[in-house]
């Protein structure tokens, strides 16, 4: 939806308003009827929700991935996890990077956005996967895993990835490194890039 804010029989910004009707935005001006409104909460509840995770890529001098080893479960990951209550990507990258790894580490920038569609009884979702850097297997040494929740970390190549990993994630991997090599941020549906 666009509308012009100023110029000869166009609403100016003090003349017109967004309500809010059957969960579909409509423009009103103080000269037209005035429509049924919604309560904020009522539209609110109605919206879809969608779970959100963030992850942090990290690399070695050979272009090989970290991967950590979780204790809960067969497949490896990256590092990261589910996106808290009113908590940002970006913010729950960082905090994971200390739970998990005991890193203190800047987030980079963002490399993935992706759509996951609900799957295995989980709701649809968006996953985003930012740039680590470079790490060196001192690095990976020096890790200290402070909740138990990580067993190991190390780096593999892709074609290793793959056998570790769930499929998606191995896609999804396949995507960051694409970005990283051409600094660019990349769309994903599935693990399946599609900008």
């Amino acid at each position: 939806m666009s509308m012009a804010l100023a110029g000869p029989g166009r609403p100016t910004p003090s003349r017109w308003s967004v309500s809010l009707v059957a969960r579909v935005p409509q423009v009103t001006t103080s000269e037209s009827a005035p429509t049924a409104v919604l309560p904020v909460a009522q539209y609110v509840a109605g919206l879809a929700r969608k779970r959100m995770a963030a992850g942090v890529l990290f690399r070695d001098e050979q272009g090989r991935v970290l991967l950590v080893e979780p204790s809960y479960k067969p497949n490896w990951e990256i590092p990261g996890g589910a996106v808290e209550a009113d908590e940002s990507p970006w913010a729950t990258a960082s905090r994971e990077l200390a739970e998990e790894l005991g890193l203190g580490h800047p987030v980079g920038r963002l490399l993935v956005v992706d759509y996951v569609r609900p799957q295995d009884s989980r709701p649809e979702g968006v996953v985003m996967v930012f740039d680590g850097g470079v790490l060196n297997e001192t690095d990976v040494v020096g890790m200290v895993f402070p909740d138990a929740e990580i067993l190991s970390a190390g780096f593999h190549t892709l074609a290793d990835a793959r056998d570790k990993v769930k499929p998606l994630l191995a896609d999804r991997l396949a995507a960051a490194l694409e970005a990283v090599e051409q600094g660019v941020t990349v769309l994903c549906e599935q693990g399946q890039r599609i900008a």
